[in-house]
């Protein structure tokens, strides 16, 4: 899953870009640019026609969890597919790639033994191991989360047949992705001192509360033989009284989960409105097809695929084509670390200079708040042309930030932009990943007020008299993302496919 080959050297006149946007007149807003009229059809077929959720509930109610490589995710790769058939994508067909291994969830069950009997509430997360057949009974000793080398070096030793409970003690590291990544080496140096299990979610982090778990990954596509389990935040928080008060701890926990010996097959599903004029041009707009297993993956992130469905389907209504062409993708793989969006751009490295960037919803289920365009501060003022031109849907704001945790980011290292469409969800850290990530938790004016503002900037960056965008040469993006402080953490996880040295990026 390298991809270095997948970075695109660009024509001098590339290099350009930045300087003809800076010296050029103000970017043209949709009423004078020429894509008002399509605009206005497209909003009109979006809020008044939108099918949004009947899909949404289509994929929750009737499909309900995807975990990539399972037969309910296969279930939504065709369903995905049929859909885009019968609203009237073109050139619809799913793309294979592999997931180096499939994981099956088990049992996880836990139980204070000392000094009280209670069960406890914990889930495991995603591609993980196993206890002993039928669980163990062992003690719990704390281990400081943001000393994770220090606990490794010197208290490692006392591991044996413990469970470790990670607790948040003193200053928080200033990095927190590679934190993350940290977290991961800690997991194997925790197991080859053969640790019983590990209880911290993902990066070691305590739950949401509510008397929830979370379930995910650590890592990207890795697989960890240590079972690592979230715990309910107030079953957690009665362990860590006990231990502040000297009390020892005694647990029986039990967790059985399966896990392939090779890969296994999955796919991402593709559907296009081809352009009027350059066809070969193409934007990419979707969300992840796959989800997590505790419930009904609806916010994470199935709202997001129906809108890039929705999005579309109003642009086909409208009777208004794009000169470029826009392309649904619905990914699948992002849950265990990007790897759908990342295979996306691996086939289609010969292609990607003729991307003009991806458009992504994956922020839960809250109204659209903004654009984020992954690092291209360039591309600023001509957002914010549109952004004022779309009153209707809030004050949207349009920066540069960059989002590494969701399918923007292999866009991002292909040198485009990786678009994320920020939204309000406060409720969002209690549904995703967790039993109540349900069909219930949607409005369904805000998803469909969401979807169509995808179909409306999905649109007008496919019709605008000016190409938005081309890939960046990868110098200059690897000099953005060292500037951004992004580079440690892409190099922790295998994802810098740069050479060591970056020029200023202006």
């Amino acid at each position: 899953m390298r991809l270095s080959s997948r970075i695109i050297a660009l024509s001098a006149a590339a290099l350009l870009l930045p300087a003809l946007w800076a010296a050029g007149p103000a970017p043209l807003p949709p009423s004078a640019d020429g894509t008002l009229p399509a605009l206005t059809a497209i909003a009109g077929q979006g809020l008044l026609h939108s099918q949004a959720f009947p899909y949404l509930t289509q994929l929750s109610d009737d499909i309900g969890g995807r975990v990539t490589g399972s037969p309910a995710a296969q279930q939504a790769i065709t369903w995905a597919q049929d859909t885009m058939r019968a609203m009237g994508l073109a050139n619809v067909h799913a793309e294979p790639w592999q997931l180096t291994h499939g994981w099956t969830r088990g049992v996880a069950e836990a139980a204070l033994v000392a000094p009280i009997h209670r069960a406890l509430l914990v889930d495991a997360l995603g591609w993980v191991g196993s206890t002993a057949a039928g669980g163990v009974d062992a003690d719990v000793v704390p281990v400081n989360l943001y000393q994770l080398q220090q606990e490794m070096t010197q208290n490692a030793g006392h591991w044996a047949g413990k469970v470790l409970l990670m607790r948040a003690v003193g200053e928080p590291p200033k990095d927190a992705m590679s934190a993350f990544a940290a977290f991961g080496g800690f997991l194997k140096a925790a197991y080859a001192a053969h640790a019983v299990a590990v209880i911290g979610g993902q990066g070691g982090r305590k739950s949401a509360g509510m008397h929830l778990t979370h379930t995910g990954v650590l890592g990207f596509d890795v697989y960890y033989d240590i079972p690592v389990v979230s715990m309910g935040a107030e079953d957690q928080a009665q362990l860590e009284r006990y231990l502040d008060r000297g009390k020892p701890v005694r647990l029986h926990i039990n967790v059985q989960n399966q896990v392939t010996a090779g890969p296994v097959a999955t796919a991402n599903v593709v559907g296009d409105i081809p352009g009027s004029e350059h066809p070969e041009q193409v934007v990419v707009i979707g969300g992840h097809l796959d989800s997590w297993d505790l419930s009904s993956g609806t916010t994470d992130d199935g709202t997001g695929a129906v809108s890039a469905l929705s999005a579309a389907e109003a642009i086909l209504r409208s009777g208004f084509r794009p000169k470029r062409t826009v392309r649904v993708v619905l990914f699948t793989g992002e849950e265990e670390g990007l790897l759908g969006s990342l295979a996306y751009t691996k086939r289609h490295q010969a292609d990607l200079a003729n991307h003009l960037g991806a458009l992504i919803l994956d922020n839960g289920q809250g109204p659209v708040s903004g654009f984020n365009l992954g690092g291209h501060a360039d591309l600023i003022p001509v957002f914010e042309s549109l952004a004022a031109a779309l009153p209707a849907f809030g004050d949207l704001k349009v920066d540069d930030k960059l989002e590494f945790g969701t399918d923007c980011g292999p866009f991002v290292l292909a040198g485009l932009p990786g678009i994320n469409m920020d939204q309000d969800s406060p409720e969002y850290k209690y549904t995703h990943h967790s039993a109540v990530d349900t069909l219930d938790k949607v409005k369904p004016d805000v998803l469909i007020h969401n979807a169509t503002l995808m179909a409306l900037a999905a649109f007008w960056i496919a019709d605008r008299p000016d190409r938005l965008a081309a890939p960046w040469p990868p110098e200059r993006t690897a000099a953005m993302l060292t500037e951004k402080h992004q580079d440690e953490f892409l190099k922790a996880f295998g994802l810098w496919f740069f050479s060591s040295s970056a020029p200023p990026a202006r």
